[in-house]
């Protein structure tokens, strides 16, 4: 019985590998501050000019995203991006990708502290809670 569950586990982690080395996002970052996606609703219609920044590959952000959210991949994400993209260092705005085990927005939300901006929000769950606590969807 436990070499036939050995030997389930092993194809497992053959057919899938990405997920066994995609490493999860930090619990925390400094400077910033880490919200569910209930929270994120609730900045979202509290501060008319938050700026909403989706971290994820444009192809993944046209098959759906956060209402007003820019597409701002972490990559091109730098001090002059986001001065372009986000009125002032005190605009709040809010970061997210695909969760936990995406990278992309704990990166972008680094480069934004390190730029200077105060009000940096950190959605960690990202798109896969947003979806999965059926929050509002722009297309």
């Amino acid at each position: 019985m436990r070499s036939r569950l050995a030997f389930v586990l092993f194809l497992l982690h053959l057919a899938f590998p990405a997920l066994a080395d995609k490493p999860l996002a930090p619990d925390l970052i400094a400077g910033t501050t880490r919200v569910s996606a209930e929270q994120a609703l609730e900045i979202i219609l509290a501060h008319p000019k938050l700026a909403v920044i989706d971290s994820r590959h444009a192809e993944e952000f046209a098959k759906g995203h956060i209402e007003g959210a820019i597409n701002l991949l972490d990559t091109d994400t730098s001090p002059e991006t986001l001065a372009r993209n986000v009125a002032g260092k005190d605009t709040p705005m809010l970061l997210y990708c695909n969760g936990e085990r995406c990278l992309r927005s704990s990166n972008a939300a680094k480069t934004a502290v390190k730029a200077g901006y105060k009000k940096v929000y950190w959605f960690r769950g990202g798109w896969a809670e947003w979806v999965e606590k059926k929050m509002p969807v722009a297309n």
